[in-house]
């Protein structure tokens, strides 16, 4: 079934969505797009749905084709000391604020919404697979994050960054029992299994 359009027609409205939040290291990167009315492309869908590739081709003809783009995120040092909800937050109003276009509406993905904007906004449970301009955020941010851990895992390059982006995965987190953290690992986050920690 093809994304939604819009939620109300002849409306700036931003689709925002953010990627990371689940990540034992690393930034959250969130990104806000407006699309135009009419704009249709079958294959914009959430993020998590599509192929590496088909996201990297998709960036391009997002930024081309939206009336306005941004990314925010927020660091690793933020998610310690604010946790990772007001964090990515936190990345979302900076995308929205670095948009140069105003939106009139905002689409935040998911079901909270804190902001100190007075900006209307409408929040979408899996919204990314309802509106086109959500998914496109989730394209943009993820395509952005995932370039940001490739480049990471040159410098730090026993955790599978280049392949799991950060996410908690065995690779992931054997590197993390045999090197120790980084600073890029969120020392809020539990970073190992309790069975895993008995064997260091």
């Amino acid at each position: 079934m093809p994304l939604l359009p819009y939620l109300e027609a002849n409306r700036l409205e931003a689709g925002c969505d953010e990627v990371g939040r689940g990540c034992l290291a690393g930034p959250v990167v969130a990104a806000a797009v407006i699309l135009p009315n009419s704009y249709e492309n079958q294959w914009i869908n959430d993020s998590k749905k599509l192929s590496k590739s088909q996201r990297e081709e998709l960036v391009e003809e997002i930024k081309n084709a939206s009336i306005a783009w941004a990314l925010g995120e927020a660091t690793v040092a933020e998610i310690d000391q604010i946790n990772i909800l007001n964090a990515s937050f936190l990345a979302m109003k900076r995308a929205i604020l670095a948009l140069q276009t105003q939106p009139e509406h905002l689409l935040i993905d998911g079901n909270r919404w804190k902001s100190d904007s007075d900006l209307p906004f409408t929040c979408v449970i899996k919204g990314d697979g309802k509106f086109t301009s959500i998914a496109a955020a989730s394209i943009l941010a993820k395509v952005h994050r995932d370039r940001f851990m490739e480049k990471l895992a040159e410098e730090y390059p026993f955790f599978g960054w280049e392949s799991n982006a950060g996410y908690p995965t065995k690779t992931h987190r054997a590197g993390i029992v045999k090197h120790g953290a980084t600073p890029w690992h969120r020392s809020s986050f539990k970073l190992l299994p309790e069975q895993l920690k008995l064997d260091l």
